[in-house]
């Protein structure tokens, strides 16, 4: 097995567990940016404020987009598993 093709399948896991994680954190940040202005603006600062929301968007977000994050994984584990045998010839 060659560095190009042990970094090629690095660069495709890398960008497999950027995409399943994309939504997830795109969320959590958009709720916790929304809130942070809306605790800033009231001069509220409770911990739970904060946490509990982040939590929810990215359990209700995970639901959403679930079905999508495992098609990506398995599209990338498919191609894996397509390719093993050339990856030990090389």
């Amino acid at each position: 097995m060659s560095i190009e093709l042990v970094n090629h399948i690095i660069k495709q896991a890398l960008i497999t567990v950027l995409l399943a994680s994309a939504p997830a954190l795109v969320i959590g940040l958009l709720v916790g940016l929304v809130i942070s202005v809306f605790q800033a603006v009231s001069q509220i600062h409770e911990v739970t404020l904060a946490f509990i929301p982040k939590i929810v968007a990215i359990f209700l977000s995970l639901i959403i987009f679930g079905p999508w994050i495992i098609s990506v994984i398995i599209q990338f584990a498919i191609n894996l598993w397509a390719n093993l045998s050339n990856y030990g010839t090389m």
